[in-house]
């Protein structure tokens, strides 16, 4: 065997090093330069990408996979391909006006608490356009360059990284003064595991009704039908649940446990499990009830301020659900005005959070609780849109359960700030202040805009 001399080697090298120069020196510090590195960039990931497609999608059983009906031939032929195209636009607006509404709203009802507690009226609405910025850089790159099959890696990635923070924060989490652990402090940034998780439980349980769709659709009730489509998904959400219980979390609970069951009726589950699952359920609410005082307090307040009890303490904790209802009884058709509440003047407690629904019916009225309510509507709707049309079953049923998500968070803030459920500290999306669930709410409708992409069209 003939070897290379060192200088034919040495001569490779230089050669090699020559074009690598040549290539780096079309980048030069100038817009042109940027640009060229730009579209190299571009280009590299593409290239990426259409090869992972290449020796990934055709393997998998998921990809091929109709939303809800069987193929039809002309649909199964090769000459039906996955195209990719804009984002739905019309969601886009949706997510764009809410963000836009959320902000003014947070400058609003949190200017005299910030004032007050920071010195500057405008602190936390700066945070909320900081945490808006840093989800858009965030998710942009995601929604340009995600393929369909993504999702699902990344489903499973985030339910281990959750599973793993969750049990971080039962060893260093902080309570920054509210009496429920749930938050990390990484230096400046506070993360909270339970936000993460919810959005993880979703994609990891399309996963696996997807996957076995035909285990779960079989005759065998314990063969498929149970291990599949009860067994499985349960032991994916309720292990997340069981962490959040030593968060004392109870919202958070609530919100993880209905996603579940809705990914579950999504993904075919046999109805008549769901019975035994509600009868599960019930047991587990009233265990919570025996060995926590706190749920106990807050269903108790309730009940009192419906019924108008005699033992009613208006200073005690019903204090803040009845200045909630005086702002959105204050409100009336049109409102004060931008600006112009008066219950956020120390009386309704932190309304940049929970309670500022209630800032917006004094505010806006009627008119302005309405808007709120038709903008998630019409998000609502385009989300279903958009889920019809996915390009399999597991892009479905994650745009399925994201918007559900978005619509139960919705519902149960209103029904809890005009007293219609007991107080269980559910925000509302898009407004209320908070940085890792309004970075996670922009990143989950980013996988919406992702999806909305594809479709399957004739060559």
């Amino acid at each position: 065997m003939k070897r290379k001399s060192p200088r034919s080697a040495d001569g490779k090298v230089r050669a090699a090093f020559s074009r690598f120069r040549k290539r780096v020196s079309r980048y030069t510090l100038n817009k042109e330069g940027a640009k060229r590195l730009g579209e190299d960039v571009e280009q590299g990931m593409n290239y990426l990408g259409d090869r992972l497609d290449t020796a990934i999608e055709p393997m998998d059983p998921i990809y091929t996979e109709p939303v809800h009906r069987k193929p039809t031939r002309s649909e199964a032929s090769p000459d039906t391909v996955l195209t990719r195209g804009p984002v739905d636009y019309y969601f886009l607006f949706i997510v764009i006006a809410l963000c836009l509404f959320g902000a003014v709203m947070a400058f609003s009802a949190s200017s005299v608490y910030a004032a007050q507690y920071h010195d500057d009226p405008a602190y936390y609405v700066k945070r909320h356009i900081i945490y808006l910025a840093l989800a858009a850089v965030v998710t942009v790159p995601f929604v340009l360059k995600s393929r369909p099959w993504f999702w699902r890696f990344f489903g499973v990635a985030s339910y281990v990284g959750s599973v793993l923070l969750l049990l971080l924060v039962l060893i260093i989490g902080s309570s920054y003064g509210s009496g429920a652990t749930r938050w990390i402090q990484i230096g400046p940034v506070s993360i909270q595991p339970s936000e993460i998780a919810k959005m993880a439980v979703i994609l990891c349980i399309a996963l696996v009704m997807t996957k076995y769709e035909r285990q779960i659709r079989a005759r065998q009730k314990f063969g498929g039908q149970f291990v599949y489509g009860v067994l499985y998904p349960m032991a994916i959400f309720g292990f997340i649940c069981l962490l959040v219980v030593f968060e004392h979390h109870l919202s958070g609970i609530i919100i993880i446990g209905l996603m579940g069951l809705v990914c579950m009726y999504l993904g075919g589950t046999d109805k008549k499990w769901f019975l035994w699952l509600f009868a599960i359920g019930a047991v587990a609410i009233v265990l919570v009830l025996m060995v926590s005082e706190y749920a106990v307090l807050r269903i108790t307040t309730w009940l009192q301020i419906e019924f108008n009890s005699p033992g009613l303490n208006p200073l005690g904790s019903a204090w803040q659900t009845l200045q909630g209802l005086n702002a959105i009884g204050s409100g009336g058709f049109f409102g004060r005005g931008l600006g112009n509440s008066q219950q956020k003047y120390g009386y309704v407690s932190q309304p940049q959070n929970d309670f500022i629904f209630t800032i917006i019916c004094e505010e806006l009225g009627f008119v302005g609780a309405l808007a709120v309510i038709l903008l998630f509507g019409l998000l609502i709707w385009r989300g279903f849109r958009i889920a019809a049309k996915a390009p399999d079953k597991f892009c479905s049923m994650v745009v399925y359960g994201l918007v559900i998500k978005v619509a139960l968070q919705a519902i149960l803030n209103i029904a809890v700030v005009t007293n219609s459920i007991p107080n269980t500290g559910i925000a509302l999306p898009f407004f209320s202040s908070g940085g890792t669930s309004l970075i996670l709410q922009i990143f989950e409708m980013g996988i919406i805009l992702s999806i909305s992409r594809y479709s399957y069209q004739k060559r």
